[in-house]
């Protein structure tokens, strides 16, 4: 009964976050693009390069958090023949985009930030002032948002909104500094400490959306796991082609084959199948399909039986998919 109430919940769990994550995602965005053009403006009547790097910076933000939002909205669009999985991987697709824009980004904001060290200029202090206020207030509140999100794509994303935040915090620092002392050259530093900052964790989770994009095992704990776990139902006596991955770093998927030391009746196969299912239910996998080989059976996959099928084969296969 507590098992049939599990799945129930994490069911509900798993509708909560679909609606939840798209309307985190649509905030960020339009606050972003507001704030841009604002920025743009305030760039120009400040005569801040500093904060035309950032509006430029905010309108790479705008266009990724936009991409995020739409693929996020497709990514859960229900499965279709041609797209039996559905489509949870467009959400890591965006990931991949909006790390590479912010990447991109970095290293724009350091071309332009590391000539200025050997040349800065003043700009007008005061709408420094007035604009980084209203930059912390806006990204905060965006930032804060999409702090709740679990997927790759949001995680990204608030990268890029902290990352603002922290950028206009040192710009309300450095023009209130520029207030009392001639320091022109502290703006282009801080921005250049901020830009590396972000740029490694950008980069460590590019690595990351990369790996689970080309199929790698989401968790090298888990795997470990669920090989024991299906080891210790009983009757099983070796797990082999076992394949472990992500659909989108949140929801994974499973096939193994289980060997068998007994031959089967219908009692024993479904009892076989609920301890399965049992031993699965705490790895929360959103598809598992698992095959059970007969004692003297060989392998469906295996390279040498594929010349020589034999036709006395019993297979099953379970689709237990949440």
């Amino acid at each position: 009964m507590h098992h049939h109430h599990h799945h129930v919940h994490s069911h509900e769990h798993h509708h909560e976050s679909k609606v939840t994550d798209s309307n985190r995602i649509g905030w960020a965005f339009w606050l972003n693009f507001v704030f841009t053009i604002i920025e743009f403006i305030g760039g120009w009547l400040t005569n801040s390069v500093a904060i035309m790097a950032d509006a430029v910076h905010d309108l790479g933000d705008t266009l990724s958090i936009g991409l995020a939002w739409y693929l996020s909205k497709l990514g859960h669009k229900a499965a279709t023949e041609k797209y039996s999985y559905g489509f949870k991987r467009l959400s890591l697709l965006g990931a991949m985009i909006n790390g590479l824009i912010l990447i991109v980004g970095s290293i724009w904001i350091l071309l332009e930030a590391i000539p200025r060290l050997f040349n800065p200029t003043m700009p007008v202090t005061e709408g420094m002032i007035v604009l980084a206020i209203m930059g912390i207030a806006v990204n905060g509140f965006a930032a804060y948002k999409l702090s709740g999100g679990h997927s790759m794509n949001e995680k990204v994303l608030n990268w890029h909104l902290i990352e603002d935040v922290m950028g206009w915090v040192a710009v309300l620092c450095v023009a209130i500094l520029l207030q009392f002392v001639h320091w022109p050259i502290l703006d282009p530093i801080l921005s250049i400490i901020f830009t590396l900052f972000i740029s490694i964790n950008v980069v460590r989770y590019v690595v990351k959306t990369m790996k689970l994009f080309l199929q790698g095992v989401p968790n090298q704990e888990s795997r470990v796991a669920i090989r024991s776990a299906l080891l210790e139902v009983p009757h099983v006596e070796e797990v082999h082609h076992l394949h472990f991955w992500s659909l989108d770093g949140e929801q994974h998927v499973l096939t193994a084959h289980l060997v068998i030391d007994c031959s089967v009746d219908t009692q024993t196969l479904l009892r076989l199948k609920s301890e399965v299912a049992e031993r699965l239910t705490e790895f929360q996998l959103a598809h598992t399909t698992i095959e059970f080989e007969l004692p003297g059976e060989p392998c469906r996959d295996s390279k040498d039986h594929l010349h020589r099928h034999s036709h006395n084969n019993e297979h099953v296969e379970i689709e237990h998919s949440k």
